[in-house]
């Protein structure tokens, strides 16, 4: 007999499910090769939370994907898949070195930061917004159109930054150096001040403020009547319709709420690390940031723990790379992949089998507390 999975199994269970899947595969694989796969998964764990300053960097990394896994599953509440976020993070990051190379000059390096902050959100957001306004108002399909305003966002960057933008004197397509002290703060110059001595790593205060997006979104999604209208949205246009709204209207909101939390990731490239607008310093992130929202079923705990999850794959994953000549960086990549394929194609995959466990539970504590009921459990199974 076969019982739905209760919200909180399907959000926290069946993911560990996945992702314990995915690791079995990959210990397969890597044991085929002639390494032990439980001495593999150890290095990484160390590489990601134990190793001197690894942890700064798994949270560095995180941080990222916090920001793009927002930004999709935002857009998935409307029933939009917005896989633009890499040109939404690009735009957000020229919006960054637009307001700091014209201001620093002239104002306070920390003026110049907190007007940064919202450039980049708000450069993002209108990167979102033109996808959503011809999905809206046009018919154009919203995954055609972000994947093109990818490109479209990546040319302008080499554009700008191997012309215009580029620092005087050199070759390489970046801007110049932002001047001292317009950045995000590094959490390890933080705690030593303090006097709690922590390793150097990239971890800044963006981290700060992705929690707070973290929070922000959950607040927006599901304790506001705009988050109620989005979702609606995503479940029945007729019935949005039905109740006086405009679909349109919401799925641009959507889409600019979604590119703003995307543009919002420069903040932690260009600001907290790079101090200059520098080429591809997406790498790819607002991509990853689709798995992050798949595992983390959409809600904002859930891809905190995928983004962290990620963000010890990479750091770990470079460690396995130093430590083994036959662990590539291609082979961190394939376990990155089986977890996506675990994670987004293949997430029912285990479901029919936890539902039938479920069943059996159930039928049992409910023949335990009321053995009349076991019949009829019997016959609606």
């Amino acid at each position: 007999m076969r019982r739905p999975l209760p919200a909180w199994v399907d959000i926290s269970i069946m993911p560990l499910i996945n992702i314990a899947a995915a690791f079995v595969v990959a210990g397969i694989i890597i044991a085929l090769i002639g390494e032990n796969p439980l001495t593999a998964l150890s290095i990484m764990v160390k590489g990601a939370f134990v190793y001197k300053g690894a942890l700064g960097y798994t949270l560095y990394y995180t941080t990222n994907f916090i920001f793009t896994g927002l930004a999709v599953a935002v857009a998935f509440h409307a029933m939009l898949f917005n896989i633009g976020g890499e040109g939404q993070a690009m735009i957000g990051g020229l919006g960054i070195g637009f307001v700091v190379l014209s201001l620093d000059p002239i104002l306070p390096p920390l003026l110049v930061v907190l007007l940064a902050i919202p450039v980049a959100a708000i450069f993002g957001a209108l990167w979102g917004i033109i996808p959503g306004w011809l999905q809206a108002r046009r018919g154009s399909h919203i995954v055609i159109t972000t994947i093109m305003f990818n490109f479209i966002a990546s040319s302008i960057m080499v554009w700008l930054l191997a012309g215009m933008l580029m620092a005087p004197g050199q070759m390489s397509p970046e801007t110049r150096h932002f001047a001292e002290g317009v950045n995000l703060a590094q959490i390890h110059h933080i705690a030593n001040a303090l006097g709690w001595p922590m390793a150097r790593s990239p971890l800044n205060l963006s981290f700060g403020i992705a929690i707070i997006a973290l929070v922000a979104v959950w607040v927006l999604i599901w304790r506001t009547r705009l988050g109620y209208i989005i979702r609606a949205t995503g479940h029945s246009e007729k019935a949005v319709i039905y109740a006086g709204h405009d679909p349109a209207r919401i799925i641009i909101i959507t889409m600019a709420i979604s590119g703003g939390l995307a543009g919002l990731m420069a903040l932690n490239e260009i600001l907290g690390v790079q101090e200059r607008v520098i080429l591809n310093f997406t790498s790819g992130y607002g991509f990853t940031g689709i798995a992050v929202a798949l595992m983390g079923r959409n809600h904002p705990f859930g891809i905190l723990l995928a983004s962290l999850l990620f963000g010890a794959l990479y750091q770990g994953g470079a460690e396995l790379d130093f430590e083994f000549q036959t662990i590539t960086r291609e082979m961190v990549l394939m376990i990155q992949g089986l977890i996506i394929l675990f994670s987004g194609a293949l997430a029912l995959m285990f479901v029919p089998t936890a539902e039938r466990i479920y069943g059996l539970f159930s039928a049992h504590e409910t023949s335990a507390s009321d053995p009349s009921k076991l019949g009829k459990d019997r016959q609606d199974g």
